[in-house]
């Protein structure tokens, strides 16, 4: 299994910092040939259901997740998003943890990841690309500045 954390801290209130991380349509504006789509009607909660969609037509794959805890931040407590992902090619689980400090908010982002099909002594390469990855997507929800796209060629 693939494990990965990512750490941002932001002037952003906490607030306002879990709802940009938890827009999920949002995401695929940071990540190459990636939709998504929310399965379930709003406002996001327990059980919100909502699909990734990496490729190109039918050259792609599903990744499916689940929100299985929701509790946004309120009164100076930390908004946990925990996800249970549910495909046929990506297993796992995420979390999302946004905290408030005294000048805006530090966020969390923990993967644990499996993806069928490949050996385990990938899972090093996998948590690198995902903390490049995921961490570009944080830098953009947040309005971070971003480093160069972690794939040679390509423009984020």
């Amino acid at each position: 299994m693939a494990v990965f954390r990512i750490e941002r801290f932001t002037h952003l209130p906490a607030a306002e910092a879990w709802r940009r991380v938890t827009d999920w349509e949002r995401h695929a504006a940071h990540v190459p040939l990636t939709t998504i789509t929310v399965r379930t009607g709003p406002p996001t909660g327990t059980g919100t259901v909502f699909v990734a969609r990496t490729g190109v037509g039918a050259l792609g794959f599903d990744d499916p997740m689940e929100v299985v805890r929701w509790t946004p931040p309120a009164a100076g407590r930390a908004g946990l998003c925990r996800l249970a992902k549910r495909g046929s090619l990506v297993l796992g689980r995420a979390s999302i943890d946004v905290y408030p400090t005294d000048s805006g908010s530090h966020v969390v982002w923990v993967e644990e990841l499996s993806v069928r099909l490949l050996p385990r002594w990938v899972d090093p390469l996998v948590a690198a690309a995902g903390r490049r990855v995921f961490g570009r997507v944080l830098d953009g929800m947040l309005d971070r500045p971003a480093g160069p796209f972690p794939w040679p060629g390509m423009v984020g």
